[in-house]
């Protein structure tokens, strides 16, 4: 991904700036990222489109902070994360960020309704009453109240990606990254869930 510098006048959830990231050394070396710096407005739905390789997940993450910029910032709000240890970023990422990926990534063992509130139980947040209303709406949100009690093998496909999303938004963070949520999914599945962000972000 070229340079790109995109700003608005909105509160930031997250930002990169002058972001570098090269893998591999010498002659060998891939620039995935070449001087890129670009705001992503809260309270918005954001789209990266471009041709694969082009260095979308690697923004993705990076802003993330799933992965370390070569050079460059990254930032979640004002925060900015090469400033944090390990154990900071991890409860940055549990707390504030939301993730929805390609596969569904939801744990078989547990419940439709376990696996929504995983994060709430990781963060030590399950019997906050303002949590029970917000999954209350979330739910309906992501029509899944005939589904709590099933597992995720005895779901479609675009099924278990409402879970994921529902489980990305479970704990309020300050923004959410979906990574390809919809490669996946058939055509209307696709665009049901490309729906169900859209409204959930508002």
């Amino acid at each position: 991904m070229t340079t790109a510098t995109v700003t608005t006048g909105t509160p930031t959830a997250a930002r990169v700036v002058d972001a570098v990231k090269v893998y591999g050394s010498g002659d060998t070396s891939v620039r995935a990222l070449d001087g890129v710096s670009v705001d992503f407005p809260a309270g918005r739905f954001t789209a990266i489109m471009g041709p694969s390789g082009s260095g979308k997940s690697t923004l993705m993450h990076c802003a993330a902070g799933l992965d370390t910029l070569t050079s460059g910032t990254a930032h979640i709000g004002d925060t900015e994360l090469s400033s944090l240890d390990d154990r900071r970023l991890t409860l940055l990422r549990r707390d504030r960020v939301g993730f929805v990926f390609q596969a569904f990534n939801l744990v078989p063992t547990l419940t439709v309704a376990e696996n929504i509130t995983l994060p709430l139980a990781l963060a030590g947040r399950k019997g906050d009453i303002g949590d029970h209303e917000w999954l209350d709406a979330l739910i309906d949100v992501v029509g899944l109240r005939d589904r709590l009690h099933h597992r995720p093998s005895e779901l479609s496909g675009g099924q278990q990606q409402r879970v994921a999303v529902a489980r990305a938004f479970a704990g309020q963070p300050d923004v959410v990254f979906a990574d390809e949520p919809t490669g996946n999914l058939d055509s209307r599945s696709g665009g049901e869930v490309l729906g169900l962000l859209g409204r959930a972000v508002r």
